[in-house]
């Protein structure tokens, strides 16, 4: 997690093999509305309306996660007319033929990190709805006063709910959509498709996808597209990408369920990373069992805190994005690079001050001797790099990680120190070193020969300040186009794959698609 809750981190559509699907539970939680099971309330049903398969679409979405969920909430409120931001009045008079297709099984946020006790990073004013229409059924207020605890949340006088409460704050949301949502459907293809006028531009697209149920491919015909995909955990050399002891952070909750089960057995866990997961990852192993031993590798010499201080915090702003859209590219990369202690290995100040604490609290117990510190249950290894990975010929289905360790450079006091190496075996390893966000050049592999400069063109698929794709402007007629979401931080900004700006981005991209129709 980062401190601004990375909205598309949980897996959507591309998931690596190496990571299994999120589980249909809710870490201990029975969802707090009540009402995930039985018929929805005829209340909650959105504006939009199942289209069969083989009509042309107005828009498909790929992935179903807060990115979309945002634009169907804004769609719902085109269509209903209560948002004077969109002010659409073809929409009004015809609901939009649409469809959102999911990988996973129902909606799910960072379900695999719903880690108890946890707290969002951000106000739940940033939610679905209230930056752009505070009125709208979606905000987080009424969802509070819908399930009768707008008073006791207020009694907590906090901004900040808990993260398991936000998350089921979005499945609220996600359950008025279930008319126009296919779960378990992955997403394979985009094919351009030539009008049957004989025209030579591209008035449509196929979107392809499987049924992860079936295994039946379908294909549906659309105007519009939305790839809001989500990240694709990023396992790093030299670790394996299919290893039952080597998960990403993102399946830490599903999995150490299973990979724990005796409480007080005396695991040995490693964790990768300096940022928000692997701080949570260390601190509730720490807390939750007693006789484990855990060390937290990081490359840099301590953790450091996220910077989320007000003025600071306007880098989130919606209006920033048009200010980093339009810089020079050289630009926006330096400003990205001055900003990244918002939002990048970085963790929360009171998580750091709790674990500072409980390192400290070892040192009464053992001895804060070189010779004791070896005997810490929790220690932060820093300035610590991975050279190796591989089974552990002293624990039973164990790792065994063969480390660079540069702290004699930083830490030791004698001049001209070296690396040295080491080796560290764990039962498992959690690593924590976030997501790759390029599974829309998958999907976009059959338009290619669209891009100006043709299939050859190198570089990255460019996008419109609306988030278009920049096609050849002869190839893909005016009412028609593809759009990208949470990945684009290169030209958008670091909210571009945060929950900070949805409401506001929803209603752009509703405007940008349908403000011509």
């Amino acid at each position: 997690m980062t401190p601004h809750a990375d909205f598309l981190a949980e897996p959507q559509n591309g998931v690596s093999p190496a990571v299994q699907e999120p589980q249909p539970t809710t870490n201990g939680y029975h969802h707090l509305n009540g009402n995930t099971d039985g018929p929805r309330p005829a209340e909650n049903r959105s504006h939009l309306r199942h289209t069969p398969e083989d009509e042309l679409h107005d828009l498909v979405c790929v992935g179903f996660g807060p990115a979309s969920l945002a634009i169907a909430v804004a769609l719902h409120d085109a269509v209903d007319g209560v948002d004077p931001s969109l002010d659409l009045p073809d929409l009004r008079r015809r609901a939009p033929k649409v469809a959102f297709l999911e990988k996973q099984p129902q909606f799910a946020w960072h379900s695999g990190m719903l880690i108890p006790g946890a707290h969002m990073q951000i106000s739940f004013m940033k939610d679905m709805a209230t930056m752009r229409n505070p009125r709208s059924e979606f905000t987080f207020i009424n969802y509070l006063h819908k399930n009768q605890r707008l008073i006791d949340f207020m009694n907590l006088d906090t901004f900040l709910p808990a993260r398991v409460e936000y998350e089921d704050y979005m499945r609220w949301c996600a359950r008025w959509f279930d008319d126009v949502v296919d779960y378990n459907q992955e997403v394979v293809r985009i094919v351009p498709e030539k009008s049957s006028s004989g025209s030579e531009k591209i008035e449509t697209f196929v979107v392809m996808s499987r049924d992860n149920k079936t295994g039946v491919l379908q294909s549906r015909r659309t105007k519009h597209v939305v790839i809001a995909a989500g990240g694709r955990p990023n396992i790093p050399k030299p670790f394996p990408q299919q290893h039952p002891r080597v998960l990403h952070s993102s399946q830490f909750i599903h999995m150490s369920k299973r990979l724990f089960s005796n409480p007080l057995h005396p695991y040995r866990v490693a964790v990768v990373g300096s940022g928000q997961s692997a701080a949570e990852i260390f601190d509730y192993v720490n807390s939750n069992y007693p006789n484990a031993h855990t060390r937290l590798l990081i490359r840099s010499g301590a953790l450091k805190p996220s910077d989320d201080s007000p003025f600071v915090n306007e880098i989130f702003n919606p209006s920033r994005v048009d200010c980093t859209y339009n810089r020079s590219p050289e630009l926006r990369a330096q400003t990205l690079a001055l900003d990244k202690n918002t939002n990048y290995g970085v963790v929360r100040l009171n998580l750091i001050e709790r674990i500072y604490e409980g390192l400290y609290l070892q040192k009464i117990k053992y001895g804060q001797s070189p010779e004791a510190e070896q005997q810490w249950p929790h220690r932060i290894l820093p300035y610590r790099s991975i050279l190796d990975v591989e089974n552990s010929p002293v624990i039973a289905d164990g790792i065994r990680l063969r480390l660079q360790d540069s702290s004699p450079k930083y830490l030791s006091g004698v001049p001209n120190a070296s690396d040295k190496e080491e080796v560290l075996d764990v039962d498992v390893v959690f690593v924590a070193t976030g997501y790759k966000r390029d599974f829309h050049e998958t999907l976009l592999g059959d338009a290619k020969n669209l891009r100006s400069g043709g299939e050859e063109a190198n570089g990255e698929w460019q996008v419109s300040r609306e988030y278009k794709v920049q096609f050849d402007k002869q190839s893909v007629s005016d009412d028609a186009g593809i759009w990208l979401q949470g990945c684009c931080e290169k030209s958008h900004g670091l909210s571009d794959t945060l929950l900070s700006i949805l409401a506001a981005r929803g209603g752009q991209m509703v405007k940008s698609i349908f403000k011509g129709q």
